[in-house]
């Protein structure tokens, strides 16, 4: 039997030493055997340089109302974080005034309430339209969704309006939700929609986010965490500084949820619309989960983003509303993830959520990744990575037309790094912020390019990995320290001219469309090839530790491939061409181990020929070893060679399945 894929090419190899079945038999390769040099050292670091500009992370403590020092743009951070707005709008007055009086603190005056109404169309002067462009299409989206959701989607927005958001956004932990809920001592009294929630208001007098210390020692410094990453996290003061109007009174035609018309504001002009206090804090408690427990970063995030797009569906907020909330819960736990005096709670609330965790759901630090993530649609509406990643896209932009220039360099803001600190242990924070920055958003949309950077961010994206190489990428994983030091997969496609060096101990995993051309070089760990182009356009080097060839359709090397002594090549070989390797360029083997593996149920018998690699350039040299999982396999030669070294014509390296092993040694049904 030969496994289908890739037309086998003309290939100048050396067969019958390629493939030995056993070891060296004293050849020096040192001087039989050209070793071709590693990829080239771009010569130089990416990096994500700190913007000039006032830093959130520095000021987060300056976004207050009711204090005359912090009430203008210029001394509140939260206001001046989605200043964009102001290119859209120009509110009544340009401070922290909508319903809001403060005494003077010299030399800032006092604050005098603002005559605005909160009513767009009553008569009376309430801010200036700057691009009704913009505007007009940020209302009609709410038109447009209210009109058109379905009775499930106007559910979904109840409980997301009146339940607590910290309870609502833990279903973001799938299969871990039953546990984090129970041990955090989680509570809601919104558990349906009333039937008469039309005229009556409903409060949840649950406990949100759950118990904290000291009521909850398996748990409690995990619920203390969460609490913590929304200081100084308010939308008040911008609310009460940008006083614009929530949708339902720009536009009788935006219809907000009938269940939740008891919930509108009797009082306007403290009920600003931008931005949205619900989906700031929806953002702010899913990425501190995520923190936590990063096994389900992305799943998270979706989540938050989730709940503010039901704010829209509600029709209680607009599109830029929610989109500003998002900016301000990113900084502001950025902000508390930064400050010195929560180093020690969030590394003890890492700690604590795995521990218990795992103990809730039987799991070890081997399993509990895969736990996480055993749920299906039917149990887990987040199972679906490209579902999420879709959701993830519509919702960063809400398909806003860019209004900006569209091709403005990326910024990265000061501290964003952290946030993916437990997503990525095994990265410096340059490195993290390189990620960030390969992975941004486009510029151009509204509100979003403000000076920071904090509406670009993708961290969605930026969860998969670098988007692009550019210059030296050195990557090491020490597997010692657990998580996915252990092992990750990067899924971006991968663009750029730099160069990909791998160290330590653990496995990473290549699964995007990837097409940087600086070369890999494997120094340490495992390479895993996850996708046919995960390599890119340059060369691959093994010099150390292994490449595994673990794609659904055969991989192809477009460079040259190199093996030292001491290393393995890894064919997960499969149905359809899984695993089959092409090289377009020139091979080297120099030693090293040939291992093939049979994976997804894939069960070949004795007498099958096993295609597995193939070439376009010259090929020199050979394995030590090469292992056959659950077989003895002998090669297949097509040509023999004059000398050593000396090329021959074939079509590809082949291995004949001479007959079984011991039962212990069967293929594998392992990914």
């Amino acid at each position: 039997m030969r496994l289908s894929g890739l037309r086998l090419r003309s290939c100048s190899v050396a067969v019958s030493s390629i493939l030995a079945l056993s070891a060296w038999a004293g050849h020096a390769f040192a001087s039989d055997l050209a070793i071709p040099a590693p990829p080239a050292d771009p010569g130089f670091v990416d990096t994500a340089p700190v913007p000039p500009v006032p830093a959130f992370v520095d000021y987060a403590a300056t976004n207050q109302r009711g204090d005359a020092r912090y009430a203008s743009l210029a001394t509140n951070a939260g206001v001046r974080l989605v200043s964009r707005y102001l290119d859209l709008w120009k509110p009544l007055t340009e401070i922290v005034d909508a319903g809001v009086s403060a005494p003077a603190i010299p030399p800032f005056p006092a604050i005098v309430p603002s005559a605005w109404t909160g009513l767009p169309h009553d008569g009376t002067p309430g801010g200036t339209i700057i691009n009704a462009q913009v505007l007009n299409d940020n209302i009609e989206y709410v038109v447009r969704l209210t009109n058109a959701r379905t009775q499930a989607q106007a559910d979904a927005a109840y409980f997301d309006d009146r339940r607590g958001k910290g309870y609502s956004v833990t279903d973001g932990m799938g299969p871990l939700t039953d546990a984090w809920r129970a041990a955090a001592g989680q509570t809601t009294t919104i558990t349906s929609v009333p039937a008469d929630a039309t005229t009556v208001l409903y409060n949840d007098g649950g406990n949100n986010t759950g118990v904290g210390n000291p009521g909850n020692a398996a748990f409690g410094t995990v619920v203390d965490f969460i609490n913590a990453m929304g200081t100084n996290g308010s939308t008040e003061p911008a609310k009460r500084f940008y006083k614009y109007a929530r949708p339902f009174r720009w536009s009788s035609r935006v219809i907000v949820v009938p269940t939740l018309v008891p919930a509108e504001s009797t009082t306007p002009s403290t009920d600003g619309g931008f931005i949205s206090g619900h989906s700031a804090e929806a953002t702010r408690d899913a990425m501190a989960m995520a923190y936590v427990v990063p096994e389900r970063f992305q799943e998270m995030l979706s989540r938050g983003l989730e709940l503010g797009e039901n704010r829209i569906v509600a029709g209680m907020h607009s599109p830029l509303d929610v989109i500003g909330g998002r900016m301000l819960a990113l900084a502001t736990v950025a902000a508390n993830l930064n400050n010195p005096a929560n180093a020690s709670l969030k590394a003890a609330a890492y700690t604590q959520a795995h521990t218990t965790l795992m103990q809730a759901t039987h799991t070890t630090a081997s399993t509990f990744d895969a736990f996480a993530h055993s749920g299906t649609l039917a149990t887990d509406r987040f199972a679906d990575h490209a579902i999420n990643q879709e959701n993830v896209k519509r919702r960063m932009t809400f398909g806003f037309t860019r209004i900006g220039p569209k091709h403005a360099d990326p910024v990265v803001p000061k501290g964003a790094e952290v946030l993916l600190e437990t997503r990525f242990p095994y990265l410096s924070a340059d490195q993290r912020r390189v990620v960030l920055k390969t992975t941004e958003a486009p510029s151009g949309y509204p509100v979003m390019d403000d000076p920071e950077g904090w509406g670009r961010l993708n961290l969605f994206a930026a969860a998969d990995g670098y988007g692009a190489f550019n210059g030296n990428v050195v990557v090491t994983m020490d597997a010692t320290l657990g998580g996915f030091a252990i092992a990750d997969t990067w899924r971006n496609a991968i663009s750029g001219s730099g160069k990909l060096t791998l160290q330590g101990t653990g496995a990473l995993a290549l699964a995007g469309k990837n097409t940087y051309s600086g070369g890999s070089q494997i120094a340490g760990g495992s390479l895993v090839a996850k996708s046919a182009t995960a390599f890119g356009t340059g060369d691959v080097y093994l010099g150390g530790g292994a490449v595994v060839i673990n794609a659904h359709k055969p991989v192809t090397i477009e460079g040259n491939y190199t093996q030292l002594p001491g290393t393995t090549l890894e064919l997960d070989i499969g149905k359809e061409g899984r695993g089959r390797l092409r090289i377009g360029g020139n091979m080297t083997i120099a030693g090293g181990t040939l291992r093939v593996r049979f994976v997804q149920g894939y069960k070949p018998k004795p007498g099958d020929i096993l295609e597995l690699i193939d070439c376009d350039g010259i090929a020199t040299g050979r394995f030590s070893t090469i292992s056959v999982s659950g077989f003895t396999a002998s090669p297949v030669a097509r040509a023999a060679m004059a000398a050593y070294g000396a090329p021959h014509a074939s079509h590809a390296i082949e291995v004949h399945l001479d007959g079984r092993t011991t039962e212990t040694d069967l293929p594998s049904d392992d990914e």
